[in-house]
């Protein structure tokens, strides 16, 4: 007849000990050192039975159980009324390994959660950063040349009135001043000559007066006609730029 002899592997005394405190569902804070003794010299010559090497510690430990059972088999010792008040009470001979075993307990636990959640994170996949900083010429704003054509100017006129309105004040005083497209447009030009580069649509119309803003986008059209301002918008309904032309200084 064929035995299958079955040893857990454990990693140490404390560890064997907290299996049979879990098999036998010992209280560990009430350890009934007897019967747990009895149980882990059994595992100990289990395992010189079948060869395995046993570590010292597991005999220092045989040797622990074996010293607090027999401390506890001895007759309890009852003080005298001055020996209680001076010393408290006795101690009991297990206090040190149940400390110890709680202690082991808890590390043990916390090894188990993190290899709990090592198998978790093992079935997450993820990839190194990737450099994409040969991306950020696509995505900074490019110059295009863009045909603009008469709706677009008339479509940021509408926008601008629009704007316009929303910010007028409450209250304004209206002083009646005659302006011509000849004048403004020579303003214009100026204005473009004094910036020396491009400036926005919008910023043309520094009045909230219906009739400048007809006055100066009427210029602005008869500038572009002549050929003397560029109109330049860097994408589709993007918003427009005016940069006056080299030389153009003057409408005469």
């Amino acid at each position: 007849m064929i035995y299958n002899v079955k040893i857990d592997a454990f990693e140490g005394p404390l560890d064997l000990l907290l299996h049979l405190i879990h098999t036998l569902e010992i209280d560990i804070y009430d350890i009934p050192v007897a019967e747990i003794t009895e149980q882990y010299l059994s595992y100990i010559h289990t395992m010189k039975k079948l060869e395995l090497d046993v570590a010292s510690e597991y005999l220092v430990m045989a040797a622990t159980l074996l010293a607090i059972k027999s401390k506890m088999l001895l007759p309890k010792h009852e003080p005298e009324l001055e020996d209680e008040q001076e010393f408290g009470y006795e101690e009991d001979p297990r206090d040190e390994l149940v400390e110890k075993l709680l202690e082991y307990k808890k590390y043990k636990q916390a090894a188990e959660d993190l290899k709990t959640m090592e198998a978790e994170r093992s079935l997450m996949f993820s990839k190194p950063p990737t450099d994409l900083t040969y991306l950020m010429k696509d995505l900074m704003p490019q110059k295009v040349d863009l045909n603009v054509s008469l709706y677009d100017m008339l479509g940021a006129y509408h926008k601008l009135l629009r704007r316009k309105k929303f910010q007028k004040p409450l209250n304004t005083k209206v002083a009646r001043q005659e302006i011509s497209i000849e004048k403004r447009m020579t303003e214009v030009l100026h204005h473009l000559g004094t910036i020396k580069g491009r400036v926005s649509f919008e910023s043309l119309f520094p009045f909230y007066d219906r009739e400048h803003i007809v006055i100066t986008f009427l210029a602005i059209l008869e500038l572009l006609k002549r050929n003397a301002i560029l109109v330049e918008q860097e994408s589709n309904f993007a918003e427009l730029f005016i940069a006056g032309k080299e030389g153009a200084i003057s409408i005469e």
